[in-house]
């Protein structure tokens, strides 16, 4: 944790509440995923053009779900300016993927590398603000995780489509059931802001 952060526990509490109050988006991007990394190695001999809509309409997805946590956050003044970088990022690679369904493979490749990257920077910047006991490890291990993954694509952009496939599947099925672990985390702390500002009004 930052001295910043450390000296504004508010703000803290806000980002952690963002997440636990939330936690139902958090388990929907896991299942996303999850569902997604079944397709990519239910279909290993996808053609180009499927894995495009495929990924496309995964990263629209989830940018949506991002947003729709920070929205919800921010009225209740509870903002949570990663949340919603990392929603409104995916969105925009979505978009791109979708507009231009026969980019070239090498593209292709390095969008998703640059997806993996920047989102896995985003929840690690996350993470920074998040309490252990709601589970700051795992915003963490997915990050690193999807940073990890960014950088094996960009170190070999030329691999065949079928082990693309296999590392689109294996990344999407493990941050998925990271996700799931985390949104069950976060439940058992739902609400507690409320509770804990009820209390602190009435003294």
């Amino acid at each position: 944790m930052t001295e910043a952060q450390a000296s504004n526990p508010d703000l803290n509490d806000a980002r952690n509440a963002v997440l636990a109050d939330n936690w139902w988006a958090v388990a929907l991007r896991g299942v996303l995923a999850i569902l997604f990394g079944i397709i990519a190695f239910a279909l290993p001999g996808a053609t180009m053009l499927a894995l495009v809509v495929f990924f496309a309409a995964y990263s629209l997805v989830d940018g949506v779900f991002n947003v729709v946590m920070a929205v919800r956050g921010a009225r209740k003044r509870e903002r949570w300016g990663l949340l919603l970088l990392n929603g409104l990022f995916g969105i925009l690679v979505g978009v791109l993927a979708a507009l231009w369904p026969g980019v070239t493979f090498i593209a292709f490749v390095l969008m998703i590398g640059a997806w993996a990257l920047v989102s896995g920077g985003l929840m690690l910047g996350a993470a920074f603000g998040l309490k252990n006991s709601h589970g700051r490890w795992l915003l963490v291990f997915g990050g690193l995780l999807s940073m990890a993954y960014g950088v094996l694509l960009f170190i070999a952009p030329l691999v065949g489509a079928l082990v693309l496939t296999w590392w689109v599947g294996a990344h999407a099925l493990v941050l998925g059931v990271t996700l799931l672990v985390l949104a069950f985390r976060l439940r058992k702390h739902r609400g507690e802001h409320h509770v804990e500002g009820a209390m602190a009004a009435s003294t």
